[in-house]
């Protein structure tokens, strides 16, 4: 079985992330151990292809600089300045109101929602066709209706972005290169 870190927090249910620091394992602090390891077994496939596509990923970056600070600035101030543009479009598609906007440089996630309706966003979609871009803000819009990943909120998603597969599945392929430089 793959070697893991566990993180333990004040949290209701496991996570695993693969990353470039390897595979990290978030769990609630009462979490047995013997619970976390048939967790991380049963996903042990989609953690061996995730450790793949880093692999590659890796591979592809032999050539390719980590973006420096200033290109991450500017990476948020455009996501900031296109970003909320997108959100504004699609909310009214999708049905729902939402807080704040946040851009942030993170290492491992494209775009969250809060339970408040506040949506954060990675800088990095910026680094992406728009088509992309599109399909996480309606992603995270569609949190707001369902906050969860079950087959009625993927129902929302796909009614208000038909092609959010196709995208999506450009993300998964594309994304962790993409994701690996980010620097620090």
């Amino acid at each position: 079985m793959t070697e893991y870190k566990i993180i333990r927090s004040n949290r209701k249910s496991v996570s695993i992330n693969v990353t470039k620091d390897g595979v990290i394992v978030r769990a609630p602090s009462f979490a047995d151990e013997k619970e976390i390891e048939i967790i991380v077994a049963k996903h042990q496939a989609w953690i061996e292809k995730n450790l793949l596509k880093l692999e590659k990923a890796k591979k592809e970056l032999q050539n390719t600089q980590p973006l420096s600070f200033d290109e991450i600035k500017q990476l948020c101030h455009e996501a900031m300045n296109y970003i909320p543009q997108r959100a504004a479009y699609y909310a009214p598609v999708i049905g729902v109101k939402y807080g704040k906007i946040t851009i942030r440089n993170q290492k491992t996630k494209w775009g969250s929602c809060s339970g408040k309706g506040n949506l954060n966003f990675n800088c990095l979609l910026m680094l992406m066709p728009p088509e992309v871009i599109d399909g996480v803000v309606v992603h995270e819009l569609c949190h707001i209706k369902e906050m969860n990943h079950s087959k009625k909120f993927y129902e929302e998603v796909l009614k208000a972005y038909p092609d959010y597969y196709k995208w999506n599945n450009w993300l998964k392929e594309n994304g962790p290169a993409i994701m690996m430089r980010m620097t620090g």
